[in-house]
């Protein structure tokens, strides 16, 4: 496995070694010493996956609260995303600061994102398949989210927002500044 650093400290690209045939393919996934060795101890306690049936499905920004924070290993099974990780630590010197990568069925790439961002992520193909490993079980009473267009981040979709698919929920989440008051100040 080769392991990508991003703009930002914490975020980590994993790409594994395919190997194929006329078969098909093989390759590991998940190793936990490997894994470790560059991203430090994490324990993986819960695995999800979501199906988009569209392109143009958004779903974000979420993030957990507090004891609940979760890290996150996403991959894509099927199709194709923009994975997005918004670095929400108080006192980051990249606080607000965002960085995105595409994972796909065909590149194989998977992304790692620490405790202390946000996640969201475009679906850039029809039928596909997301999965990914939480270091922390889901808490309702712990979520928290922003809207996914917040100017104050600013992120780059690619896409018109016209074109975006949200759920009722997503569409109506806050501003960055409305969650993050005092640390949004020094942005």
């Amino acid at each position: 496995m080769n392991y990508l650093q991003t703009d930002i400290d914490g975020p980590l690209i994993l790409e594994p070694r395919v190997f194929g045939d006329n078969r098909g393919y093989f390759f590991e996934s998940f190793s936990r010493g490997d894994f470790e060795a560059h991203a430090g101890p994490v324990h993986f306690v819960q695995d999800n996956e979501s199906w988009s049936a569209r392109r143009g499905v958004l779903r974000g920004m979420h993030f957990q609260k507090g004891e609940a924070a979760q890290a996150k290993l996403l991959r894509v099974v099927r199709g194709r995303v923009l994975d997005v990780a918004v670095d929400i630590r108080p006192g980051s010197p990249t606080f607000g600061k965002y960085v995105t990568v595409e994972l796909s069925g065909e590149n194989k790439r998977q992304f790692f994102i620490p405790r202390g961002f946000a996640h969201g992520f475009l679906v850039l193909e029809d039928d596909t398949i997301f999965q990914y490993k939480c270091d922390n079980y889901y808490a309702p009473e712990a979520e928290g989210s922003f809207l996914w267009s917040d100017p104050t981040i600013a992120i780059d979709w690619g896409i018109s927002p016209e074109a975006v698919i949200l759920s009722a929920k997503d569409a109506r989440a806050p501003l960055f500044r409305d969650v993050f008051k005092d640390a949004a100040d020094s942005l």
